[in-house]
C-alpha cells in the first residue's frame, strides 16, 4: 500500500538513499467506497426471508406465490449483471450504481402500498431485482479489474464480504422491525438505506485510475482511460456467445448455479421460515443468519487470500463438498431453541457462504481476460437462476410436503456434483509476472510483497 518514494540527501561521496512515504494508493480508497456502498445496499438482500410469514399471514398468499416473487427478484439480479457490467464500460460506474440504488429505493418503497400479489412481483421482483442486479458482484469485479493488478484475489474477497457485512448490520434490525412493528417499516428502511448511499457514491467513487491521473495498484505504468464502449447490450451478448463456445464457461456457470441454489435461493430465503416451523422465534432465526454473515466475512477474505496462492479449481471443489455435507445434516439440527450443533453449522456454513466467489472470478479472469467482468456477469446470472429456481421450489415443497427437508437433501446432493464439476475445469497457464527492480516502489508500481 505504501506507494511514494522520495530521494534524500546523502553524505558527500555516498549514493542517494530512498525514503518511503506513508501515502496510500488511491485504489484502496476506491475499494473502501465500494465496500461501504455494497454494505449500504445489502439491506434489500436481507429482507425476502423475513417477508414470507408476514405476507402469508396478512394477505393469505401461498408460500409458493411469495417464493415466485422472490425468484423473479433473484433471476433478474443475475440476468441484469452482465448488461450492468457493459453499461459501466459505456456510462461509468458512478452513474450506473447511483441509478441502480434509486431503483431499489423506488421498488422497496412502493411495496408498502401493495394489495395484490402481482404488485409484489412488480415492485420487489422486477424493480428491486433490476436495481440489485446492477449492484451485483459484477460491480465488485469491475472495480477490482480497473483499479488493481496486484492483490486482486484479496480485494475481491473483501468486496464480496461486504454483502455479508451488510447482512450482519441489517438482519437483526429488520427482523426486530418485522416482529414488533410489521413488515412495512422494514421495507421503508431498505428504501432509505439505498437512497442514503447515492450521494456517497456520486461524490467519492471514481470510474478509472486515469480519472485521477494515476496507474492501477500494482501496474507497471500509467494506462489511459479507454473510450466509452457503445452498444452495451450488444457487447454483453457478443461476449456471451464467444464464452458459450468454451467448456470452462459452462462448468463455471453450472457450479455457480448450484452455489446460488444452496445459498441465496435456499438458506437466505427459507432458513428463517424453516426454523420457525420448528418453533424457533423469527428474531432468533434471523440472528443466526446474521452470525452466518460474521463468518462469511472471515471466510470470503480468507478465500481471496487462498485464491492468490492456490489452484482456484481445487478450492472450489473443497468449498462445494463441505457445503453439501453441512446441508445434509441441517434437517436434524432444526429445533425450537439454539443449541451447540446448530451453532457449529452456522459457523461452518458461514465460512463457506460466498467463499466460492474469489476463485470463480479468478477463473473467469484467467480464461477470458478483458471480458472477464462481463463473463462473470453471465456466470452470476446462472447463480441467480439457480437461486430463483430453489426459492420458488422451496416454497412449493413446503406447501406440498409440509416441511423443507427434501429441499435440504437435494441441495446437498447438488453441491457434491458441483465439487466434481470444479475439478473438471481445465487450467490455463498464465504468463509469469515480470521481475521487479529494487526502486520500483512508485505510485501504481507492483508491490513486491503482493
Amino acid at each position: 500500500m505504501l506507494s511514494d518514494v522520495n530521494e534524500t540527501t546523502a553524505p558527500h561521496g555516498s549514493p542517494p538513499t530512498l525514503r518511503r512515504t506513508s501515502r496510500i494508493h488511491r485504489a484502496w480508497f476506491v475499494a473502501v467506497v465500494t465496500f461501504v456502498t455494497i454494505i449500504g445496499a445489502a439491506a434489500f438482500a436481507s429482507l425476502p426471508g423475513l417477508l414470507i410469514e408476514p405476507l402469508h399471514e396478512e394477505f393469505d398468499w401461498s408460500r409458493g406465490t411469495i417464493g415466485f416473487a422472490v425468484s423473479v427478484n433473484l433471476a433478474l439480479y443475475g440476468l441484469t449483471a452482465p448488461f450492468a457490467a457493459a453499461l459501466m464500460d459505456r456510462f461509468g460506474i458512478r452513474r450506473v450504481v447511483a441509478v441502480a440504488l434509486s431503483v431499489i429505493a423506488l421498488g422497496s418503497g412502493l411495496t408498502v402500498f401493495m394489495t395484490t400479489s402481482w404488485q409484489l412481483v412488480l415492485y420487489w421482483g422486477i424493480l428491486v431485482g433490476l436495481g440489485s442486479g446492477s449492484m451485483a458482484l459484477a460491480f465488485a469485479a469491475t472495480v477490482t479489474n480497473r483499479w488493481f493488478v496486484r492483490r486482486r484475489g484479496l480485494v475481491t474477497g473483501i468486496l464480496t464480504a461486504a454483502g455479508a457485512s451488510g447482512q450482519l448490520v441489517f438482519l437483526p434490525v429488520l427482523s426486530w422491525l418485522v416482529e414488533h412493528h410489521g413488515w412495512r417499516p422494514a421495507a421503508i428502511t431498505v428504501a432509505l438505506s439505498a437512497l442514503a448511499v447515492v450521494p456517497f457514491v456520486w461524490l467519492l467513487l471514481r470510474d478509472h485510475p486515469a480519472d485521477v491521473g494515476i496507474a492501477a495498484y500494482g501496474a507497471e505504468g500509467f494506462t489511459p482511460k479507454p473510450d466509452p464502449v457503445p452498444g452495451a447490450a450488444r457487447r454483453a451478448l457478443k461476449v456471451l456467445f464467444r464464452a458459450a463456445r468454451t467448456g470452462p464457461f459452462w462448468l463455471l456457470a453450472g457450479t455457480f448455479a448450484i452455489c446460488g441454489a444452496s445459498t441465496n435461493g435456499l438458506v437466505k430465503t427459507h432458513f428463517v421460515p424453516a426454523a420457525h416451523d420448528h418453533g424457533m422465534p423469527i428474531t432468533a432465526a434471523a440472528s443466526l443468519l446474521a452470525v452466518i454473515g460474521v463468518f462469511d466475512v472471515v471466510g470470503t477474505i480468507a478465500s481471496g487470500w487462498f485464491t492468490d496462492r492456490f489452484d482456484a479449481r481445487r478450492l472450489l471443489a473443497v468449498y462445494y463438498a463441505l457445503r453439501g455435507i453441512s446441508l445434509l445434516f441441517l434437517p436434524m439440527l432444526l429445533a425450537p431453541s439454539v443449541h451447540p450443533p446448530m451453532l457449529f453449522f452456522i459457523v461452518f456454513y458461514g465460512l463457506d457462504w460466498v467463499a466460492t466467489v474469489p476463485p470463480t472470478i479468478a477463473l473467469c479472469r484467467e480464461h477470458y481476460g478483458e471480458d472477464s467482468a462481463i463473463v462473470f456477469g453471465w456466470v452470476l446470472a446462472s447463480h441467480q437462476v439457480g437461486a430463483a429456481a430453489v426459492a420458488f421450489a422451496g416454497g412449493v415443497a413446503r406447501d406440498v410436503f409440509g416441511s423443507y427437508d427434501v429441499v435440504w437433501y437435494a441441495s446437498g446432493a447438488l453441491c457434491a456434483a458441483a465439487a466434481l464439476m470444479a475439478l473438471v475445469i481445465r487450467r490455463r497457464p498464465l504468463a509469469p509476472l515480470p521481475a521487479l527492480p529494487a526502486d520500483s516502489l512508485v505510485k501504481g508500481a507492483p508491490d513486491p510483497v503482493a
